[in-house]
């Protein structure tokens, strides 16, 4: 690289400017909330080489004020180039950056310390959920979040509550909004930079189409004289489409938590707020989620899970009265019931599954899943929760190998076989152009390779069983 080339990824620090009084009471933890950080791409503003020519130690400052996210740039460096040819990055930047944003250091701090107490989040509170501060006091308390915001509380919040008015006790909390709110373009325009800097491929939406819902992530603190300030945390966009008959399917599009935020939590449960909001409102038959990262389409697959696995009465269908300690295994009628032995079923008889599933009732004494699962009870529940089809499939399969006796291979056909069954189906256009044998080995291959995400996601689920980081 040439020394008067500079890494625009590298020179670009972005700042989340806390008013002094806040970044005053952070704990010795907390104070990397405060430190500038790096996007992780700059190819939309600078292009794709994501090189800067002309400049020698050439610093792109971008502040925030913390809440509000007015904005303030400061370009430095020791030695400029002469000509035509040199870049300016201020001109550049400034044309993806708001139309309000400050133009001196002076006023950009005013407005901090006034929008510290002045700034509330634009819409509706829709969840929130507690967390113990950094190298707090109260030493015998839970650090791992509480839910408080949900529609009920699951086993997935087995952890002790930390009051709101705990000192040590950091809130979180969840908006829905659109650009209907009063306020909100404006602050829209303000937070949209972040999709470009963290979203692969990511772009600006169109703000004539007022469809767009938007879900706001905040973390909120009390001053010592009470009042409350706000810290902006993430966001999430999301678009209704009609879906047959007279429903709506909600779209997750763009999702991202900013990046000292970040490994702590608050992805999964900003997730865990939109599916809870999905869940809670009759406008919705489904949420889905439009061409997630190989990281989200993690985070996802682990907060549903979960929310699978802390749903008493679906996993007492799922897995039958044994509960889903014992092993799954199949019939040679191809029904599977629930055993602890792993034995397999050696009637000719129709099962209590077969019953369960003809008369369309939910036995808790057989289990439903499979293998093969039971389609009926699958889809009643799958509607219930409102899991797009694709994914609550990926989840069942999940949930059958995370119980499958090692031993029994004919419940390992089964499961192998409603695998491939819906890869065949999702995958029939680029599969009907193989040769027959071409078509077994690839869907062969990428059963494999699905199995082994499969392992992973529940690796990663059984090493932080009984935690809620994801």
């Amino acid at each position: 690289m040439s020394e008067w080339t500079t890494d625009s990824n590298e020179a670009l620090k972005i700042h989340l400017v806390r008013a002094g009084d806040d970044e005053a009471v952070l704990s010795p933890s907390e104070k990397a909330l405060t430190k500038s950080f790096h996007p992780r791409f700059t190819y939309p503003i600078f292009g794709e080489e994501e090189k800067i020519y002309g400049y020698e130690n050439l610093s792109i400052n971008l502040f925030l004020a913390s809440g509000s996210l007015k904005q303030f740039v400061t370009v430095e460096f020791s030695e400029r180039l002469t000509g035509k040819a040199i870049d300016d990055p201020e001109n550049t930047i400034y044309q993806y950056l708001s139309d309000d944003r400050l133009d001196s250091l002076e006023r950009f701090a005013k407005e901090v310390e006034r929008d510290a107490t002045m700034f509330k989040p634009i819409g509706d509170k829709i969840d929130s959920y507690v967390r113990k501060r950094g190298d707090g006091k109260s030493a015998n308390k839970d650090p791992r979040e509480i839910a408080i915001g949900q529609l009920k509380r699951t086993d997935d919040d087995r952890t002790r509550q930390i009051d709101e008015g705990d000192e040590d006790a950091v809130v979180y909390e969840v908006y829905h909004a659109n650009f209907k709110r009063e306020g909100f373009v404006e602050f829209h325009r303000r937070m949209q930079i972040f999709i470009l800097l963290y979203i692969e491929a990511g772009s600006y939406i169109e703000e004539d189409d007022d469809k767009w819902e938007f879900v706001t992530l905040f973390e909120k603190r009390k001053r010592k004289d009470g009042k409350e300030v706000y810290h902006f945390v993430g966001y999430s966009s999301l678009y209704p489409f009609y879906f047959y008959p007279e429903s709506t399917r909600l779209r997750l599009s763009q999702f991202v938590i900013l990046g000292p935020y970040q490994k702590k939590g608050h992805g999964a449960a900003l997730y865990k707020a939109i599916h809870n909001f999905v869940l809670r409102s009759p406008r919705f038959a489904e949420l889905t989620v439009e061409d997630p990262s190989e990281d989200f389409e993690d985070l996802r697959d682990k907060v549903d899970m979960r929310t699978l696995l802390a749903h008493k009465e679906f996993i007492r269908e799922a897995y039958g009265t044994t509960g889903p300690n014992g092993t799954l295994t199949v019939s040679r009628r191809g029904a599977v019931k629930r055993s602890s032995t792993g034995k397999e079923n050696d009637t000719d008889q129709p099962t209590e599954v077969d019953k369960a599933e003809r008369s369309g009732t939910r036995s808790s004494k057989v289990a439903m899943l499979g293998p093969p699962t039971k389609p009926k009870w699958a889809e009643r529940w799958r509607k219930e929760l409102k899991f797009a089809k694709r994914q609550y499939e990926r989840l069942i399969e999940m949930l059958i190998l995370r119980a499958l006796d090692e031993t029994d291979e004919a419940a390992h056909r089964a499961f192998r076989l409603q695998v491939k069954a819906r890869l065949k189906a999702f995958n029939f256009e680029t599969l009907m152009q193989l040769e027959q044998e071409e078509q077994f080995d690839k869907l062969e291959e990428t059963f494999q390779s699905v199995k082994e995400g499969y392992e992973r996601i529940l690796g990663m689920l059984k090493k932080k069983e009984g935690a809620h980081n994801v």
